[in-house]
């Protein structure tokens, strides 16, 4: 369900991140692709259980997040020297407001599970997931006060609040 869900989410970010010019949405829609990539990787490490297979898995996941912290950084510090003001964005209100509803809904379904079975990368799956859903309260509270206050900074403030919680997933995959 993650990885479905995912996929259509990104398509409709993509859209929605490039008409609303919003680095939050855009942020999230990057987030959207690790946890496709996350989910496909607790897939595969779930069809063999070696240790080692475990540890690349981790790396992986990881390596995404690094990959999301740099262009979360960049952007986001770009955008607010610039004082770029972003459009308003309906469908991405709409998007992330039932996102985050469905991504806790699996996070806990994912924790349960990953604790039931003792799997590591399943477990690090289930906080992805529960990451997401903050994200998505994150980036749709921007939203809303952009499009209702004009309070345009809120969207790069935001993909702040995603470069934290990707270092904290980053270094978390990569320990392992």
């Amino acid at each position: 369900m993650t990885l479905g869900w995912n996929v259509v989410g990104v398509i409709i970010l993509t859209f929605a991140s490039i008409a609303a010019r919003s680095v939050a949405l855009a942020g999230f829609g990057l987030d959207s692709v690790i946890e496709i990539g996350a989910s496909t990787v607790v897939l595969w490490e779930l069809a063999e259980v070696a240790q080692a297979r475990q540890h690349r898995a981790m790396q992986m996941i990881g390596s995404a997040f690094v990959a999301l912290c740099v262009y979360l950084a960049v952007q986001s510090t770009i955008v607010l020297v610039v004082g770029f003001r972003p459009h308003h964005s309906p469908v991405g209100i709409a998007w992330t407001a039932v996102t985050a509803l469905v991504m806790f809904a699996l996070a806990t379904g994912k924790a349960r599970v990953g604790a039931a079975l003792n799997n590591p990368v399943l477990k690090v799956e289930g906080r992805v997931t529960m990451i997401d859903g903050i994200l998505a309260t994150a980036v749709l509270l921007g939203l809303v006060l952009n499009a209702l206050v004009g309070l345009w900074w809120a969207d790069p403030v935001v993909g702040y609040v995603i470069l934290y919680y990707a270092i904290r997933e980053a270094r978390g995959s990569l320990k392992h």
